[in-house]
């Protein structure tokens, strides 16, 4: 008995061990070294070759990428401004290192969404065109130039719609018609209510359900609430003078970008067969960020309620339909500010702030 006791113990310190320098791995940030010399009428680029505050990012002259065989080179237009950017420039959470690169981003190129016009395609590209007003999600959006596979998530732009509108649409929409369609099941005439209805995603959120016949209700500040009643909201918590979950009303579905309340308070106001899709949740290094979607994994097999959170997939359809939307005039994009390329870490800075009513461009060629 004495030996098993000695033996575990021995096991618990290996583990603790290995777990300190798991973290302490992940921890580990390399320092900046110098910018990369220019290439001489090469494009704009803006780049985070180590992790830390938005003062790593650097603006940089490189060569102009040229497209492969299935490819497509789009002259940027406009490109917008995500948590996912920030969250990539920090390397954190710091379990987003182990994709990443360990010390240092492996890819220091930085930028998600994009709107632009087809320049060049490869030789196998039958879909688009030179010409052709196009948006989607690719990384290494910041620059003036970019290619991306024309089987990716690349569409064309809605003649009625800016750049700068097509630009802000990606990641934030997709997530905002992924929550509500592939996870929250939304039904015609449900009760679906949006916490975070002012901010990037929640903007989307609120038209899209809309959009479905959904009757929703918002959550957000005072300053925003007529904006959310504007997007299509017929009921608005302003959080700074009411709880929602101390309403005693009932909703289908709860998307929650801000998880600043309890799953089991969220599942007070869910009928019994309910959804609660997480979208977001604190700011962390460590564990804050995974704690909601960890207890929502660890609550589901226990409820009758759908508890899930998800990540978001870039996919052609999904953009279609948002094009779509945007063309028959269902979905516009709420412009907070607008700043250039040259200015990309005082926007990537305003996003951390967490104060964006809507989202965040940068124009590149506009």
């Amino acid at each position: 008995m004495r030996l098993i006791k000695k033996f575990l113990k021995f096991v618990l310190v290996i583990f603790v061990l290995a777990l300190a320098g798991l973290a302490a791995t992940l921890a580990y940030t390399e320092k900046c070294e110098g910018t990369p010399s220019a290439v001489e009428g090469g494009m704009t680029a803006a780049f985070a070759h180590c992790y830390g505050s938005a003062d790593v990012i650097t603006l940089e002259k490189v060569a102009i990428p040229q497209p492969a065989d299935d490819e497509i080179l789009v002259q940027v237009k406009a490109a917008a401004v995500n948590p996912l950017d920030y969250h990539e420039m920090r390397g954190s959470p710091y379990i987003m290192r182990l994709m990443r690169g360990i010390g240092k981003p492996e890819r220091a190129s930085l930028g998600a969404d994009f709107s632009g016009v087809v320049v060049a395609v490869g030789d196998e590209v039958t879909n688009f065109k030179p010409g052709d007003e196009v948006f989607g999600g690719s990384r290494g959006a910041f620059a003036e130039y970019l290619t991306i596979r024309a089987d990716r998530s690349i569409v064309r732009k809605p003649s009625n719609v800016s750049f700068a509108e097509a630009a802000a649409i990606p990641v934030a929409a997709l997530t905002a018609l992924q929550a509500l369609v592939d996870h929250g099941e939304l039904q015609t005439g449900e009760r679906v209510l949006i916490n975070g209805a002012s901010g990037g995603v929640g903007t989307y959120t609120t038209q899209i359900a809309t959009a479905l016949g959904a009757e929703v209700s918002g959550v957000c500040s005072t300053r925003n609430v007529e904006m959310v009643k504007a997007l299509g909201a017929k009921q608005v918590f302003d959080y700074k003078k009411e709880n929602y979950t101390e309403s005693g009303q009932k909703f289908d579905l709860i998307v929650d970008m801000v998880g600043n309340h309890s799953i089991s308070a969220n599942r007070d106001v869910l009928t019994d067969n309910g959804r609660l899709i997480i979208v977001g949740g604190p700011k962390g290094d460590w564990i804050a960020p995974l704690i909601y979607p960890i207890k929502a994994l660890v609550t589901q097999p226990f409820v009758n309620q759908k508890i899930a959170s998800f990540v978001a997939r870039l996919k052609q359809d999904d953009l279609d339909t948002l094009a779509n939307m945007m063309a028959e005039g269902k979905l516009t994009s709420q412009i907070d500010r607008t700043y250039p390329l040259e200015q990309i870490a005082d926007a990537i800075r305003y996003s951390e702030s967490g104060r964006a009513r809507g989202k965040i461009i940068v124009a590149v060629g506009e």
